[in-house]
This record gives C-alpha cells, sequence and structure tokens, in this order.
C-alpha cells in the first residue's frame, strides 16, 4: 500500500502521521487511533491498515501530542487532548476532501474514539480494540506512582518498558471523564473487539460498553490475544473483522469496471513483506488470502497461488454442470469436485511439451437420482468449462511496469 508521511496540527503542536492509500480507487476514509503510549506504527496499526486500503479505505494513523514524532509535552497533555488530536485529525481530512466515516481505537485510543464520534455526525462506523469503558482504567499502569504524582504534580514511570512522565492534569482528567453518556449518544454502528484473557484491560470493559451503546452494534471476541495484539494472526484476525464489518456501513461505491475487463481488475497486494501472505480483492466485496506453506517459507494463513488456479477449476466445473442439469431439469441434489495439482514428465500426460507439464487431477461427485447416461453426459459437460478449456490451451500474459510512484 502507498503510504504518505505526513503533519497536521494537533490541539498543541504538530502531529506526525503516515496516510495510508489504497492502490485503486479511493472509497471513503478511516482514522487509527493508537493505545496509551503507544504509537502509530504497532503491528496492529499497520496490518489494519493494510487490510482497509484493499477495500478502497484510505487509513490515517499518526502519533498523539509528545508521542513519536509528534511535537509537544506528553506530560501536559490529557485524555481530553487525546480527543482533540482526533478532533483535529478529521479536520485535517476534511480539508483534503477526504472525509473520515470510520474511526478504530485500540485501548485508551478506543475509548477516545468513543467520545470524539459522539460530537461528530459525519462518522458512520466506530471499532474498538481492548478499549476501556472509563478512561480512569488506565492509571492502574502507573499505580504506585499516583501518591507522587498527586503530591509533586508529575512523576516519571515505565511503561512497556520505556520512561514516560506523567502529570496530575493526565490523571484528573482521566478520573473525571464518563464515556457512557458518549456511547449512549453514538450515533453511529459499534464494534467491539476484546480478548477474554486480557491482562491488562479486563474484558468487562468490553460488555460495559457494548451495554451502554444501542443498535447496530456487534461484539467479536479475539480469543487469546494479547492486549496489543501482537502476533500476526490476531492482527489478521481483528483486520479482516473489521474489513468485513466495516463494508456494511461505509457507502463503498467503485467506479465501473475498466473496458475489456469486464469482471473488474483483481489485485493481489503484499500483506507481509518478511513473508509471502498477500492481500488478494476483487473490487470492495470480495477478499481472500494467499500464502505458501511454512514449508517453503510462508505462513499457510492463505491458499498458494497454484491453490487458487486449482480453486478456480473446481469452482468453475461445479458451475458449468450444474448449469446444464438445471436446464435439462434433471434431479442433481448436490456437486462437489475435488481438484489436485502436480508437476508430470510430458510423456506421462501424453503429450510433447517439454520435460514437465502441469496436471490437475479432477474428480467430480455427483449426488441425485440421476440414471447412467446422465451421469456421463454431465462427466462430459465438465470438459466444457471454461477454466478447464483455458487451462488446455495456451494463454497470452502480457505484462508491463507501472511507472515508479505511480499506484
Amino acid at each position: 500500500m502507498p503510504t504518505d508521511r505526513i503533519t497536521f496540527p494537533g490541539h498543541a503542536g504538530t502531529l506526525d502521521a503516515r496516510l495510508d492509500l489504497p492502490e485503486g480507487p479511493h472509497l471513503a476514509t478511516a482514522v487509527f487511533a493508537h493505545c496509551f503510549t503507544c504509537g502509530k506504527d504497532i503491528p496492529a496499526a499497520r496490518r489494519i491498515a493494510a487490510r482497509l486500503t484493499t477495500m478502497g479505505i484510505a487509513v490515517l494513523r499518526f502519533d498523539f501530542t509528545g508521542l513519536g514524532h509528534s511535537s509537544g509535552e506528553f506530560a501536559n497533555t490529557s485524555f481530553t487532548s487525546n480527543v482533540q488530536d482526533l478532533e483535529k485529525a478529521v479536520e485535517y481530512l476534511n480539508a483534503q476532501r477526504m472525509p473520515p466515516a470510520l474511526l478504530i481505537g485500540h485501548s485508551l485510543g478506543g475509548a477516545a474514539v468513543l467520545k470524539a464520534a459522539a460530537n461528530l455526525d459525519q462518522i458512520k462506523a466506530v471499532a474498538t480494540l481492548g478499549a476501556p469503558s472509563d478512561p480512569a482504567h488506565v492509571t492502574h499502569n502507573f499505580a504506585d506512582a499516583l501518591p507522587e504524582i498527586e503530591t509533586r504534580g508529575s512523576a516519571e514511570v515505565s511503561l512497556g518498558g520505556r520512561p514516560f512522565r506523567i502529570g496530575k492534569t493526565f490523571v484528573e482528567d482521566v478520573n473525571q471523564e464518563a464515556l457512557k453518556p458518549a456511547i449512549n449518544d453514538l450515533k453511529a454502528a459499534l464494534l467491539v473487539l476484546h480478548a477474554p484473557r486480557d491482562s491488562i484491560v479486563s474484558i468487562d470493559n468490553a460488555s460495559e460498553i457494548f451495554l451502554s451503546a444501542k443498535h447496530p452494534k456487534s461484539f467479536v471476541t479475539l480469543d487469546d490475544a494479547d492486549h496489543l495484539i501482537t502476533k500476526s494472526e490476531h492482527a489478521e484476525y481483528a483486520a479482516d473483522i473489521i474489513a468485513t464489518w466495516a463494508k456494511k456501513y461505509l457507502a463503498l461505491k467503485p467506479p465501473a469496471p475498466p473496458i475489456g475487463a469486464p469482471e473488474g481488475i483483481v489485485r493481489s497486494s503484499e500483506a507481509d513483506p518478511k513473508g509471502f501472505l498477500q492481500d488478494i480483492t476483487h473490487g470492495t466485496r470480495h477478499h481472500i488470502l494467499a500464502d505458501e506453506p511454512r514449508a517453503y517459507g510462508g505462513t499457510n494463513q492463505g491458499l498458494s497461488p497454484y491453490g487458487l488456479l486449482s480453486a478456480g477449476l473446481a469452482a468453475c466445473t461445479s458451475m458449468t454442470i450444474r448449469m446444464y442439469a438445471r436446464r435439462k431439469e434433471w434431479t442433481l441434489d448436490h456437486v462437489s469436485v475435488d481438484v489436485s495439482h502436480n508437476k508430470v514428465h510430458a510423456q506421462d500426460a501424453n503429450t510433447g511439451a517439454g520435460d514437465k507439464v502441469d496436471a490437475w487431477k479432477r474428480r467430480i461427485t455427483l449426488s441425485g437420482t440421476l440414471d447412467e447416461t446422465q451421469r456421463q453426459r454431465l462427466l462430459e459437460i465438465a470438459d466444457k468449462c471454461p477454466v478447464h478449456r483455458t487451462l488446455e490451451r495456451s494463454s497470452t500474459v502480457i505484462t508491463e511496469l507501472a511507472p515508479a510512484g505511480h499506484s
């Protein structure tokens, strides 16, 4: 996904951000708010952004004031200032004619998007990950330092192995903040994602958020994920859930397909540059993963390229048989097609082409009150499947290189 490094005015200084852009048409925009003392580049944020961009959704993820490369002093920030930074992000995108309709927040960022969304009529959907129902919950991370913060006005604490200075204003602000009214006033669809084993923000928080909200609302468990959603498979799951849910509430209307490609463009985009995982999209509504088995350096999260070819042959065969049986009004109850792929020696395949050729083995199962003549006819029809014919005859692949910087 193309990414622009940008800055924009925050509530008290300049905020550093990444704007992840779709490789195809831009259909909607989202804002991602990171967890307490985290940053815009945590793995979960990157994966969720990558998944949404495949649907045509641009994602702005930024560092709150005093964090990452954003200016300002973290010790002078508060929950209220985080909400103000979020509102500034929305203002920036509106000025760029990219009005956001989706807010995503992780942990305290989830509480912030709930608070901000209540005052933003343009927001159609809000998703939270491991969010607290009470912003004051975050103070348990530095409970031992609260007396010093109270008496001295601030204290340096260690969070995630890094030092941060927490000010008295922050503590007072989160203690006074109540989210329930904002959740009750939420005019957007809500998705709550939370891990039952989250040791930082307990699952009870998700229940309180969910029960306080009006419909439409959804709750999805992240099973054994940790609070930061550090494992790639957990981040992938969260990304897929958010993407599948969000398209119901966002007006994703793609342009007409290009001339000569009536079915539109199929795009494969790297999901993990360190491995082989690919996001494959066909328009905004269809998404699958492609990968390689672990034995070949992949993570086995999707079909291999040859697996996808085999799937196309199997599906096309089944559809072609069903179409013929339906036209003949035969009592075909069910069709299933098993396909396997292998490389075989040319002589074994009765062809003189090269040393080895691709061979697909297809096993068709037909259920229903069919006589033998009908069964044999359907077997013949299977060979008329368009994908079958494409695989059996020579094809032409025309390849061009996109200009540098072009998506």
